[in-house]
């Protein structure tokens, strides 16, 4: 991707390197199920182990206990900028796609952090991967996730990077727009944990195809092998490729982001359009 003199976002808040003192009580709340469920699927883990494991994951504790102040990233950390113009090339194309349904359009704010950060949501470990908050509209990242796209899930890129954050954002676009609160309560009316999945995977491939929208605005800035890039991390990280290095099978039932090629094909239907109207995996007959 070409970043040069690009502009960045200035709804950043780096919180890395705060002491976060540990919570007690209150449980890890729904989010943070949804979270340990992922963590056992991407290792293969038992989740009652990570229940008991990661017992600080997702619990509250009062904001006034952070002891050192948040504010925007260093220029000199190139990765902390890259994530900011991402960021702004998100606002600025869904800024744009909001205003023509006469529309304004909420921007989120990113927050960086490294080992575990407070949230709306609660307390998180950077275990849990980037997350999205609805309760306080932000989206959560520790870079050190990009080190693990490109090592273990063998999808390193600038392209592969953005389409992260702009995954995301696709979550707080659902936010805005209510799907995540319809979703939520078609869950709790749920029959079965296999319902309420197939309506997870429905959700996250929409936030793919969100990705999607926000790359084929960007496009200009794309260079041969961004998309291709970003195409490749959709795979990697598909439920079935995830369960097959895990266990060895792969259990559709558990599934609640979908497969790699459910993935890869709805960013890429994104990308290819631009509309966001097309991403609504809701009514698909077909994933």
């Amino acid at each position: 991707m070409r970043m040069e003199g690009r502009e960045e976002s200035e709804n950043v808040e780096d919180r890395r390197g705060m002491r976060i003192p540990g919570g007690t009580g209150g449980g890890i709340g729904c989010l943070g199920l949804i979270a340990v469920l992922v963590i056992s699927w991407l290792t293969g883990a038992d989740p009652r182990q990570l229940l008991g494991l990661l017992g600080a994951v997702q619990q509250s504790v009062p904001q006034t206990q952070q002891q050192v102040p948040a504010g925007a990233p260093s220029k000199d950390d190139p990765q902390a900028v890259f994530v900011s113009q991402v960021l702004k090339g998100t606002e600025d194309a869904w800024t744009q796609v909001f205003a023509r349904s006469g529309r304004q359009y909420e921007k989120p704010v990113l927050v960086l952090f490294d080992g575990r950060v407070e949230s709306a949501c609660g307390l998180a470990s950077a275990a849990v991967g980037p997350f999205y908050c609805p309760g306080d509209h932000k989206v959560y990242l520790d870079l050190a996730f990009f080190r693990e796209l490109a090592q273990r899930f063998a999808a390193p890129g600038d392209f592969a990077q953005a389409y992260v954050v702009a995954h995301e954002v696709g979550h707080h676009v659902q936010n805005l727009l209510g799907v995540s609160d319809q979703v939520t309560a078609a869950q709790q009316r749920a029959h079965s944990e296999g319902q309420a999945n197939a309506l997870s995977v429905r959700l996250e491939l929409q936030a793919d195809c969100f990705a999607g929208v926000y790359g084929h605005f960007d496009q200009k800035y794309l260079e041969p092998g961004d998309a291709e890039e970003g195409l490749r991390a959709a795979s990697a990280i598909g439920d079935d490729m995830i369960q097959k290095q895990a266990q060895g099978y792969t259990a559709p039932e558990t599934w609640t982001h979908g497969s790699s090629a459910m993935r890869v094909r709805w960013l890429k239907q994104g990308l290819q359009g631009g509309d966001p109207a097309s991403c609504d995996t809701f009514k698909a007959p077909q994933l």
